[in-house]
């Protein structure tokens, strides 16, 4: 149970640091804005570019973590399968011991 609150911490960190890194690449620079409207007319069409890479990522880090958490999910479930069967397997060396079978 620890380690799952663990784990579900770390996902969480790496998670908020990647947001922290679009928030300050989202960020005005008031240093460069003088420049920026400059170039305003060159930069349009980069900045739709931009965001479409942006919005792609961010559904690629989507299905690949939802992919993970089936397939820790699936893990978990084999384990918690293997472990009810090895709970309800006949043990016969036991059985032969106490004389209940020949």
């Amino acid at each position: 149970m620890e380690a799952s609150i663990r784990r579900s911490l770390q996902i969480l960190l790496i998670f908020s640091s990647i947001s922290l890194q679009f928030f300050s690449g989202l960020s005005d620079d008031s240093s460069s804005s003088k420049k920026k409207v400059a170039s305003h007319g060159t930069s349009h069409g980069s900045t739709g570019t931009k965001v479409a890479i942006v919005c792609f990522a961010l559904l690629a880090v989507g299905l690949f973590s939802f992919f993970l958490f089936k397939l820790y999910q699936k893990k978990k479930r084999e384990e918690q399968y293997a472990r009810l069967l090895k709970l309800f397997e006949e043990d016969d060396e036991l059985e032969l011991e106490l004389g209940l079978r020949d």
